[in-house]
């Protein structure tokens, strides 16, 4: 076990504001490990605990059988932290910005370049250029190598993906993966993105400070049985409250261009049909489609009220 956490919380405000509420995390040596969930889900928090940078108020926790607490001061040598943020100096050119974090781990550019010469190549034309004129990909791959150029043993990335393009995005977690399987990284990702949910090996869904479930994507969607449907019509604006009034629904939430609906047992598209002609739309459009980390999510949270809010999820075809 690479990482460790029992019981673990964090409040802020003298204990107003809870952000962590108990949180137990185990992450596999060599895995990818993501935490998805909205902003104020707590994810920076966690990160921020795992990363020294915040005492926990309770709980125990540890990376790579060191003591987040107790052992701070060589843990930082192992775990390598790509904030949400981009904190790298903007003054400073691409390779002096890599120099300097090689020079804090006592280490050279040359000495880890393997580990860091896929990504860094792609930016190595422009390392006379400074870290602040660089768009917003490229601020992302040079902020990832100087998160590896001390070779850490753990790597934890606060959505580095946000704020990025499709493309840059897709690019990313491709280099997430080969450094995984070229070099053995554990690799800790948050996002907001429910699709990239599926480039991890295990994922925690996470709301208020608390996990929901913790499991494989594909294990996480497995266990969502209700019936699911899709729904369109000429009146999207009026959609959603004319669904919520049909007899037969037990949820309905916005998806994209559609509106998803839970039906209870028994329940059929020419009946949801009808209902909805009468109430003046047209052009309907009813169609069953298979459960997203998405509707997993939200439909977990409807049945925990007490964590329901207005989570802020983004589905990949809203980028």
């Amino acid at each position: 076990m690479i990482v460790s956490a029992t019981d673990l919380s964090k409040s802020y405000r003298h204990g107003k504001v809870r952000a962590l509420a108990g949180v137990d995390l185990e992450v596999n040596e060599g895995e990818i490990f993501g935490l998805i969930g909205p902003d104020g889900a707590g994810k920076t928090t966690l990160f921020r605990l795992l990363t020294t940078l915040i005492k926990p108020d309770g709980g125990t926790a540890s990376v790579d059988g060191l003591d987040i607490v107790r052992d701070y001061r060589a843990l930082r040598r192992r775990i390598g932290y790509m904030p949400g943020r981009f904190s790298l100096y903007q003054d400073l050119t691409v390779e002096e910005n890599l120099r300097f974090f090689a020079t804090i781990f006592h280490t050279t550019i040359e000495e880890n370049y393997d580990l860091v010469k896929d990504i860094y190549r792609q930016i190595e034309p422009f390392k006379h250029r400074r870290a602040g004129q660089l768009s917003g990909g490229m601020k992302q791959k040079l902020a990832l190598s100087c998160a590896l150029i001390h070779a850490p043993r753990v790597l934890f990335l606060d959505e580095p993906t946000t704020g990025v393009d499709p493309v840059s995005r897709s690019e990313f977690w491709q280099m997430l993966q080969t450094l995984r399987s070229r070099h053995g990284l554990s690799i800790i990702a948050s996002t907001p993105y429910m699709d990239e949910a599926m480039q991890c090996d295990r994922i925690a869904l996470m709301q208020t400070g608390r996990f929901l479930d913790v499991d494989t994507p594909q294990g996480i969607i497995g266990r969502f049985t209700p019936t699911l449907w899709a729904v369109r019509s000429n009146q999207m604006h009026r959609l959603l409250g004319d669904l919520r009034d049909w007899q037969d629904a037990e949820s309905v939430f916005s998806f994209g261009d559609s509106q998803h609906v839970t039906v209870r047992n028994g329940a059929s598209h020419e009946a949801l049909r009808q209902h909805l002609l009468a109430r003046g739309h047209d052009q309907v459009d009813i169609t069953a489609v298979t459960a997203s980390i998405e509707d997993v999510f939200i439909t977990l949270l409807r049945q925990q009220p007490q964590l329901s809010g207005n989570p802020q999820v983004s589905p990949a075809h809203e980028q």
